[in-house]
């Protein structure tokens, strides 16, 4: 099986799971849900989000992701070599198969939860 994992504020989780469909305003920017792969969830966090807190981890199965989902290079760095998964659509429930904290340390870093 393969995971991803999807950062996200605790109130755009409890607005998903009222909806039964998560579909942040990404899709409609970019075209997609950012995703990242477990090694890579704490540099996005620490890049993008470190000036919030009450955030969530999803754990998404990708075998269970309704929409099409493509590794990419970020837009900003095409050449890096690095790859992100991307959701091209909204992102059916059933396929968070597990929701986590996530938190910071007494740096402020975020870390990684315990992942089962």
């Amino acid at each position: 099986m393969s995971y991803i994992y999807h950062i996200i504020e605790r109130g755009h989780w409890s607005k998903a799971k009222e909806d039964g469909v998560y579909t942040p305003e990404s899709i409609k920017i970019e075209g997609f849900i950012h995703c990242s792969k477990l090694e890579q969830v704490c540099t996005v966090a620490n890049n993008f989000y470190k000036n919030k807190n009450d955030l969530l981890l999803l754990k998404i199965d990708e075998s269970k992701i309704s929409a099409k989902c493509v590794y990419e290079a970020p837009l900003e760095a095409p050449d890096s070599g690095l790859v992100f998964p991307h959701i091209y659509g909204d992102l059916n429930l059933d396929a968070v198969i597990d929701v986590l904290e996530l938190n910071k340390d007494e740096e402020n870093q975020f870390v990684l939860p315990i992942i089962n």
